[in-house]
């Protein structure tokens, strides 16, 4: 068991890095307690228990450790006026209803690891970025700030914040990889837009470590990129693929893989996929966090 992480409880803890982290916590000896809207119907692990919402703040009673991953799927379907309000709002209203009940403790969770993304920082040219560059513009830089505003009001409550801008998570059974992989696997694969955009990434092993060491080391207060050390185009990430699964490329200009990805995604393709950022994990990296993965042919060979 790691020191001073017995008890933990994950919000979110259904999603592909949530079912990872439950895991791994377990697999450390920590108590896991998942907070879901359904705890009647939500597989855990053995050794997990599940938990509604209506238990808050009783859950969250000296716990160790709050680790908040909720929050809808940011490209699940295209965005609509509605689908913006819910991806906002299960991440803010849900960060809020968290920090209220630790309110209403008598003895408030230790930490809250909360987690943003690197939206935060989009658009952005090719210079890096690190957790000192301020906050970009648009749809999801708004979300980002609005949700870090949330997790920070536990601070006056004594309780540690670790904010963990989650970049591109790597992992063979769902999420980007395996939609970036498909149409190189069938010879169809080619650079979005003009494929200098940054793409930054993180296999799933090392973001669920930083979630870990987050929730355990005193000194990881304030923001972390959940990044790796080395972000790339997305074109020399594509290509990297492409070598991996031993495929060619299509050598389509960047104007039609615009045009194509804005009418079929519209706003969300200019957010995720045209736009980007090289963002670096320089505060985990000063605190000692070591990559298993720290670059993407290493990721990749591991996982396609």
């Amino acid at each position: 068991m790691e020191p001073g992480l017995r008890r933990a409880v994950v919000a979110g803890g259904s999603g592909l890095v949530g079912r990872r982290l439950v895991r791994a916590l377990l697999d450390q000896r920590v108590q896991v307690q998942v907070l879901t809207r359904n705890p009647a119907t939500l597989h855990v692990p053995a050794g997990a228990s599940a938990h509604g919402w209506e238990e808050l703040p009783t859950l969250l009673e000296g716990a160790d450790a709050v680790i908040n991953l909720a929050g809808e799927g940011i490209a699940d379907r295209r965005w609509s006026a509605s689908r913006k309000a819910a991806i906002r709002d299960s991440r803010t209203r849900t960060t809020a209803r968290l920090v209220e009940a630790m309110r209403s403790c008598e003895r408030p969770p230790q930490a809250l690891v909360s987690a943003s993304a690197i939206g935060y920082y989009i658009p952005r040219d090719e210079r890096p970025v690190d957790e000192g560059t301020g906050p970009g513009s648009g749809f999801l830089a708004e979300v980002c700030r609005s949700w870090e505003a949330e997790a920070m009001a536990a601070a006056p409550l004594g309780v540690r914040v670790a904010l963990v801008r989650i970049g591109v998570v790597l992992d063979r059974e769902g999420g980007a990889l395996p939609k970036m992989a498909l149409p190189v696997r069938w010879f169809a694969g080619c650079k979005l837009g003009s494929g200098t955009q940054g793409l930054s990434w993180i296999h799933i092993d090392d973001l669920v470590a930083m979630l870990v060491e987050a929730a355990r080391n005193p000194a990881w207060s304030g923001a972390f990129n959940g990044t790796a050390p080395e972000p790339l185009g997305n074109g020399a990430f594509t290509r990297l693929i492409a070598r991996r699964l031993r495929r060619p490329l299509l050598p389509v200009p960047g104007f039609l893989t615009t045009l194509a990805t804005r009418l079929l995604l519209g706003e969300m393709a200019e957010a995720l996929l045209l736009q980007g950022a090289f963002v670096l994990p320089a505060r985990a990296q000063s605190l000692g966090f070591r990559f298993r993965f720290p670059s993407a042919s290493a990721a990749l060979e591991d996982l396609l």
